[in-house]
């Protein structure tokens, strides 16, 4: 199967300039970089074609030479020579990082470009109450993760050891590979672009520079907070390999569902319910807060549905000083278990109001109204 132009690849024309290459690339790899991807197979492959495309097309000596010969400049026997080509030995952060800098791995070291492997960002599951997200509160979250080992304070190296100065790159975490006129900058295959060794591992990390361990934590939650926030806490993820920096650690909330309030963004909103003779008489009742009971005035012929808008009584932004409100939706609820002296009060009232429904049950006779005239509507 034929290999896809590069610039085709890109979506860019055949004068594009540098920065038009370098710009089309970060829109894709935003698009496309495994990290964002979350193990896509088939998006990764494409990254990898669009990576690919960029590493010749952004270097003037090889895209002068794929200009002039196309893809067959870099298969055997071309610039990159082997069956891997230019990129069979990568490093697939390096290119990425001189686009994006530190957002997807670790910065450079000092030294001649080596690159210091940030740790893992991890994330953490937290639920909370209606009542603490809105009041907010220290937690304390346990995250089994890695730490630098103490043993050798993160170097990898043996107690009284120091890393040496890679013999092969000299420290540079980079080599160069000459074909012809052509010279193609790869990652040391002797320390993995660290520009540093370790011959005398740590005993406790295994020359990892960091262990396992659950460590415990305090993450305060600001007052507010609501499903979906995510609180971020810097340099507490995966310590880095070799001592290079930890990643950082994500608190992603989630808010239980509460028994009495439900919340829409800053409002909260609730249903009471009220007896028929409360609804038709009016009077008063308690309804309840995050911050304890308060009186609700319900007036005469009040409607199942009425809502009743209590304001500041919902929940403080996180973002701002703006406090939402409690929203009460008013349920008039039909008495059940009757006795027989109580049907027969209601009844009465039944047979009394019945006389004048217009006035007693406007809405009522509205609909059965309306009602009639739909069926005259349709017989003629």
């Amino acid at each position: 199967m034929s290999k896809k132009d590069y610039y085709e690849t890109l979506g860019v024309a055949r004068d594009a300039s540098e920065r038009d290459i370098k710009k089309a690339y970060k829109r894709l790899a935003m698009k496309y970089h495994p990290d964002r991807t979350q193990g896509d197979k088939e998006k990764e492959e494409t990254f990898k074609q669009i990576k690919e495309a960029y590493e010749v097309l952004v270097n003037d000596q090889k895209r002068a030479a794929y200009d002039q010969y196309g893809h067959a400049a870099f298969e055997q026997g071309g610039m990159g020579g082997g069956g891997g080509g230019f990129g069979g030995g990568a490093d697939f952060g390096d290119i990425f990082g001189d686009v994006f800098g530190d957002i997807f791995g670790g910065g450079r070291r000092g030294g001649g470009g080596q690159r210091a492997r940030r740790g893992s960002d991890l994330r953490y599951n937290l639920e909370l109450t209606l009542e603490d997200a809105v009041k907010g509160k220290s937690v304390e979250i346990k995250v089994p993760t890695y730490v630098h080992c103490g043993t050798c304070e993160g170097s990898g190296a043996k107690k009284g050891t120091q890393p040496k100065t890679c013999g092969t790159c000299h420290g540079h975490g980079q080599v160069q590979m000459r074909q012809g006129m052509f010279a193609v900058q790869q990652t040391c295959p002797t320390c993995s672009g660290k520009g540093q060794v370790i011959s005398d591992p740590c005993n406790a990390c295994h020359g990892q520079g960091r262990v396992q361990k659950t460590k415990t934590l305090n993450a305060k939650i600001p007052a507010g907070v609501d499903t979906g926030d995510r609180i971020r806490l810097t340099g507490e993820g995966e310590a880095g390999e070799q001592g290079a920096p930890a990643g950082d650690l994500y608190v992603q909330v989630h808010v239980k569902d509460h028994p009495i309030f439900v919340r829409d963004e800053n409002n909260l909103f609730c249903e009471m319910p009220i007896s028929f003779a409360t609804a038709a008489l009016g009077g008063e009742i308690e309804v309840p807060t995050l911050e304890g009971k308060v009186k609700l005035k319900v007036p005469k012929e009040t409607q199942t549905g009425k809502m009743f808008r209590l304001r500041g009584k919902g929940v403080k932004s996180v973002r701002s000083h703006s406090v939402g409100d409690l929203m009460c939706k008013v349920v008039v609820e039909t008495p059940v278990n009757l006795t027989g002296d109580q049907v027969e009060l209601l009844r009465q009232l039944e047979s009394k109001m019945s006389s004048s429904s217009k006035k007693h049950s406007p809405k009522e006779t509205g609909f059965f109204d309306s009602v009639k005239k739909f069926f005259d509507d349709l017989k003629s």
